[in-house]
């Protein structure tokens, strides 16, 4: 089973469906609802999508704590926001697009 991390975006949901269609077997939990104890213990993911959202990684809930402490032993794909945590978390560079 693949964990889907909302962050509050509607696009999840896309997500959701189209690894549905290719077969995955997917829940969704939001960016607050879980601590990553229970993710990594209790779920136990084969791997991990970080959904986009509004905002910046620091508004993406357990989302940092839970790509640091798993990375290197589990898959994890990050999409707009979820992306950017990512980078973040293993001292990769972030800024925001200046407009």
């Amino acid at each position: 089973m693949y964990l889907l991390i909302d962050n509050y975006d509607s696009f999840t949901f896309n997500l959701y469906h189209y690894l549905g269609e290719l077969g995955a077997d997917v829940e969704v939990v939001r960016n607050d609802a879980l601590t990553v104890a229970d993710i990594l213990d209790k779920i136990r993911p084969q791997g991990v999508i970080i959904s986009p959202g509004p905002g910046e990684p620091k508004d993406a809930g357990i989302t940092e704590a839970l790509i640091r402490q798993s990375a290197g032993h589990l898959p994890i794909l990050g999409v707009c926001l979820g992306h950017q945590p990512l980078a973040k978390s293993l001292a990769g560079r972030w800024c925001a697009h200046q407009k």
